[in-house]
């Protein structure tokens, strides 16, 4: 299995190689040159399968040989033995067709957890074997810098740098990120917005000299091996409804695109899924270029959601590439009408997108109604970015049963679902603690040489 970039001019790689480059070395992202198809009994066969023995069907044909099926098969047993629930990702009903999948029984109480622990296996693997060492650098929004430093926190082979917009993420998830002792693991309380975090990321890739200097790896949904573990959870959520033999309905909260294009690869792969929903909250940038066909960025408004707090969404690129029949050229084109303040998406690409998504947003005010309403009704207690899944999901029922990603717990974010419920959410046992530990936290302005200068000096270059 080969992989390419997303702009067409930047080497073609193994999984392995684009696992550990992160971004292409032309801006692009990498995707695989060809997706692999499962047939319908190949997908019948995964009903009532272990979760990690579905993510070992589903993929393997993903990563060829840069891992033995004993290897690959190693890394996902390790990387899903700490989850708090047998069946990794479990379902829950809401009601008549609309059901919920948690995702939130990982060791950061987020569905990072499914993929960061699972890249940080395959990464201590990859890097034993070639006696290297990397630096990680990752943007966070919230949830993927907390389940970065889980899965590398301590591990000789790599230092971690997480930056996250300064007071804009919850208390919790800042905790999470600031409180481990371990000394390869440096948290960065950055400046400006997530998108501002972003873009200080894809600066440093982009500086090939610092790249290669400080041997730079991404762990963000930039990453193909990110949305590489994301499909199986649709796979298992699928057949634990009656797929192949009926179709399955997605809604997914969503602000950088790759949880639900994880869902777009699944059924690209053959899984038979109706509707994928792209679910926004007031920083509705997705929802309005799907229906206007206008992709302008402008300003992003802090929310009780603030992992979907983001207006540039890179994977959205990689939807891009496929709407316009994998044409590097003509994608490297918008990303360079991006940086001028938006673009627009010509109507045969609009056309191949609908095809394949729907969508719609939610206020802060329906997202606090939609979260006391649903406990009411079911005991249920969701997350504010979960409630936006569930209220968009609500306005898109049809035939087809509807899974709701459960994107977090509901303690990660307990200000917020005690406004909306009057009951604050508690931490799980091993957590209990969080508030009491000390913290260990770097704060920076929007500063590219600044911020090349600290990660040299924290890994002594």
């Amino acid at each position: 299995m080969k992989y390419i970039s997303t702009r067409g001019n930047a080497p073609v790689l193994s999984f392995e190689e684009a696992m550990l480059s992160g971004l292409a070395r032309d801006g692009g992202l990498y995707v695989p040159q060809n997706i692999p198809q499962m047939s319908a009994n190949d997908i019948a066969a995964l009903a009532g399968q272990p979760y990690e023995e579905i993510a070992f069907r589903v993929m393997k044909p993903f990563v060829g040989d840069c891992f033995s099926d004993s290897e690959l098969m190693d890394a996902i047993t390790t990387a899903y033995a700490s989850f708090g629930h047998a069946a990794r990702a479990p379902l829950v009903q809401l009601g008549p067709n609309h059901h919920l999948l948690e995702l939130f029984h990982g060791p950061t109480l987020a569905f990072k957890d499914f993929a960061m622990q699972l890249i940080g296996q395959l990464f201590q693997k990859a890097l034993a074997r070639r006696g290297e060492q990397v630096t990680i650098v990752g943007a966070t929004s919230g949830d993927t810098g907390s389940a970065a430093i889980e899965a590398f926190r301590g591990l000789d082979a790599a230092n971690v740098f997480i930056l996250f917009p300064n007071g804009r993420v919850s208390e919790v998830q800042r905790r999470q990120m600031t409180t481990p002792v371990e000394a390869n693991v440096h948290a960065i309380a950055m400046e400006g917005t997530f998108d501002t975090c972003q873009a200080m990321l894809k600066d440093m890739f982009n500086d090939f000299e610092f790249r290669d200097g400080v041997k730079l790896a991404g762990v963000n949904s930039i990453n193909w091996a990110r949305v590489l573990a994301q499909v199986v959870y649709y796979f298992s959520a699928a057949t634990s409804l009656g797929a192949p033999h009926r179709k399955i309905s997605f809604t997914v909260p969503t602000g950088n695109f790759g949880d639900i294009f994880a869902g777009y690869i699944a059924k690209r792969m053959g899984l038979p899924i109706d509707r994928l929903v792209i679910a926004t909250n007031r920083n509705d940038i997705l929802h309005r270029a799907i229906n206007t066909g206008r992709y302008d960025t402008d300003q992003v408004f802090p929310t009780i959601t603030p992992s979907m707090d983001i207006e540039v969404s890179s994977n959205f690129e990689r939807a891009l590439f496929d709407a316009y029949d994998r044409d590097g050229a003509a994608v490297a084109q918008l990303m360079g009408e991006m940086k001028q303040g938006g673009f627009g998406i010509s109507q045969g690409a609009l056309q191949a997108l609908r095809a394949h998504f729907d969508s719609g947003r939610s206020s802060d005010e329906q997202t606090s109604a939609t979260i006391q309403s649903f406990f009411a009704a079911t005991g249920e207690v969701l997350c504010p970015h979960s409630a936006v899944g569930v209220k968009v999901a609500e306005e898109h029922l049809g035939s087809s049963p509807m899974v709701t990603l459960a994107t977090a717990h509901p303690a990660k974010f307990p200000d917020a679902v005690e406004a909306a419920m009057g009951l604050r959410p508690a931490l799980p046992r091993w957590l209990a603690d969080l508030f009491d530990r000390d913290e260990r936290v770097t704060e920076m302005p929007n500063d590219l040489q600044l911020m090349k200068s600290l990660v040299r000096e924290r890994i002594a270059l």
